[in-house]
Protein backbone atom coordinates (compact mmCIF):
# COMPACT_ATOMS: atom_id res chain seq x y z
CA UNK A 1 0.00 0.00 0.00
CA UNK A 2 1.51 3.46 -0.80
CA UNK A 3 1.21 6.78 1.78
CA UNK A 4 -0.29 9.66 0.65
CA UNK A 5 2.01 11.16 -0.71
CA UNK A 6 3.10 8.22 -2.92
CA UNK A 7 -0.27 8.41 -4.22
CA UNK A 8 -0.64 11.99 -5.16
CA UNK A 9 2.68 11.39 -7.38
CA UNK A 10 1.01 8.32 -8.99
CA UNK A 11 -1.72 9.90 -9.21
CA UNK A 12 -1.90 13.14 -9.65
CA UNK A 13 0.86 13.99 -11.79
CA UNK A 14 2.20 12.04 -14.92
CA UNK A 15 5.56 12.14 -16.45
CA UNK A 16 5.51 11.34 -20.33
CA UNK A 17 5.78 7.98 -21.16
CA UNK A 18 4.97 5.41 -24.22
CA UNK A 19 3.82 2.55 -21.96
CA UNK A 20 0.39 1.60 -20.49
CA UNK A 21 -1.57 2.20 -24.53
CA UNK A 22 -4.88 0.25 -24.92
CA UNK A 23 -6.56 -0.64 -27.76
CA UNK A 24 -10.16 -0.42 -28.26
CA UNK A 25 -10.69 0.34 -31.87
CA UNK A 26 -9.06 -0.44 -34.72
CA UNK A 27 -5.95 2.78 -35.16
CA UNK A 28 -7.29 4.17 -31.89
CA UNK A 29 -4.77 3.72 -28.89
CA UNK A 30 -5.65 5.80 -25.14
CA UNK A 31 -3.52 6.11 -22.39
CA UNK A 32 -4.92 7.54 -18.96
CA UNK A 33 -2.71 10.25 -18.40
CA UNK A 34 -3.74 11.18 -14.82
CA UNK A 35 -7.12 11.18 -13.03
CA UNK A 36 -9.25 12.40 -9.63
CA UNK A 37 -11.56 12.09 -7.52
CA UNK A 38 -13.86 14.06 -10.70
CA UNK A 39 -12.10 13.66 -13.59
CA UNK A 40 -10.08 11.57 -16.03
CA UNK A 41 -7.83 12.28 -18.63
CA UNK A 42 -6.72 10.81 -21.32
CA UNK A 43 -4.63 10.87 -24.31
CA UNK A 44 -5.94 9.27 -27.36
CA UNK A 45 -3.65 8.44 -30.53
CA UNK A 46 -5.80 7.97 -34.04
CA UNK A 47 -4.51 6.04 -36.66
CA UNK A 48 -5.50 8.07 -40.30
CA UNK A 49 -9.10 6.17 -41.87
CA UNK A 50 -10.06 4.58 -38.48
CA UNK A 51 -13.73 5.60 -37.21
CA UNK A 52 -15.02 5.87 -34.00
CA UNK A 53 -18.16 4.64 -34.04
CA UNK A 54 -21.38 6.74 -33.30
CA UNK A 55 -21.90 6.33 -29.13
CA UNK A 56 -23.14 8.05 -26.22
CA UNK A 57 -22.32 7.18 -22.43
CA UNK A 58 -22.72 8.76 -19.24
CA UNK A 59 -19.92 11.09 -19.01
CA UNK A 60 -19.30 14.29 -20.20
CA UNK A 61 -16.70 14.63 -22.49
CA UNK A 62 -14.35 17.71 -23.27
CA UNK A 63 -11.40 17.54 -25.76
CA UNK A 64 -8.48 19.21 -27.84
CA UNK A 65 -7.19 18.65 -30.97
CA UNK A 66 -3.44 18.71 -30.20
CA UNK A 67 -2.17 17.65 -34.09
CA UNK A 68 -3.90 15.89 -37.07
CA UNK A 69 -7.42 16.26 -38.73
CA UNK A 70 -10.68 14.50 -38.01
CA UNK A 71 -14.47 15.26 -38.63
CA UNK A 72 -16.33 15.31 -35.29
CA UNK A 73 -20.29 14.22 -35.63
CA UNK A 74 -22.19 15.63 -32.13
CA UNK A 75 -25.82 14.81 -32.10
CA UNK A 76 -26.73 16.12 -35.71
CA UNK A 77 -23.83 18.47 -35.99
CA UNK A 78 -20.84 17.94 -37.67
CA UNK A 79 -17.29 19.20 -37.11
CA UNK A 80 -14.30 20.01 -39.26
CA UNK A 81 -11.67 19.68 -36.72
CA UNK A 82 -8.43 20.82 -36.54
CA UNK A 83 -5.26 21.17 -34.11
CA UNK A 84 -6.37 23.85 -31.60
CA UNK A 85 -10.25 23.12 -32.01
CA UNK A 86 -12.18 21.75 -28.79
CA UNK A 87 -15.49 20.51 -27.63
CA UNK A 88 -17.48 19.62 -25.12
CA UNK A 89 -20.01 16.55 -25.33
CA UNK A 90 -22.47 16.15 -22.86
CA UNK A 91 -23.74 12.93 -20.92
CA UNK A 92 -25.43 10.88 -23.06
CA UNK A 93 -24.89 12.63 -26.44
CA UNK A 94 -24.42 10.32 -29.60
CA UNK A 95 -20.97 11.30 -30.68
CA UNK A 96 -18.36 9.48 -33.16
CA UNK A 97 -15.58 10.72 -35.63
CA UNK A 98 -14.15 10.14 -38.78
CA UNK A 99 -10.11 10.30 -38.39
CA UNK A 100 -8.72 11.98 -41.47
CA UNK A 101 -4.83 12.46 -40.98
CA UNK A 102 -3.06 10.60 -37.77
CA UNK A 103 -4.37 12.73 -34.84
CA UNK A 104 -3.31 13.46 -31.49
CA UNK A 105 -6.18 14.11 -29.35
CA UNK A 106 -6.34 14.79 -25.21
CA UNK A 107 -9.71 14.40 -23.77
CA UNK A 108 -11.17 14.79 -20.12
CA UNK A 109 -14.02 12.63 -18.67
CA UNK A 110 -16.43 12.86 -15.45
CA UNK A 111 -17.24 11.69 -13.37
CA UNK A 112 -14.09 9.36 -13.96
CA UNK A 113 -14.34 6.32 -16.24
CA UNK A 114 -14.07 3.34 -14.61
CA UNK A 115 -13.02 1.63 -17.68
CA UNK A 116 -10.17 3.45 -18.34
CA UNK A 117 -8.61 3.80 -15.19
CA UNK A 118 -5.24 1.82 -14.83
CA UNK A 119 -5.08 -1.92 -14.66
CA UNK A 120 -8.39 -1.85 -15.82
Amino acid sequence: MLGWKEEIHKYMFSKRSAKDYKDPLPGVKLKTLTFGDKTLMTEFLLARDATLPDHAHPYEQTGYLVSGHIIMKIADQTFDTLPGDSWCIPMNIIHGAQILEDSVAVEVFAPVREDYLPGR
